[in-house]
């Protein structure tokens, strides 16, 4: 009867251990994971402000051209 109540004993601490190593994995795997997502979530973002400050700077250019072509048209039809 104790060595049935040991081994019995010996597979409940077993079991309790693996749990608690697997739970411990399963936590530090969902930390990478996102981690990774915040990462990846970052460079999208990134690359938006990037296009989004390419947009801007060709609407400045384009703004600019209008501006000048407008002064040499101002400057071209005075007498």
């Amino acid at each position: 009867m104790r060595k049935t109540i040991s081994v019995f004993a010996l597979m409940l601490a077993t079991v309790l251990t693996l749990s608690m190593t697997s739970c411990r994995e399963t936590k530090e795997d969902k930390a990478e994971e996102a981690v990774e997502d915040v990462k990846e979530g970052v460079e999208d973002a990134a690359e938006e402000v990037e296009d989004a400050a390419e947009d801007v700077g060709d609407d400045i250019e384009d703004a600019a051209e209008k501006v000048e072509d407008s002064i040499a048209e101002a400057t071209d039809d005075s007498p």
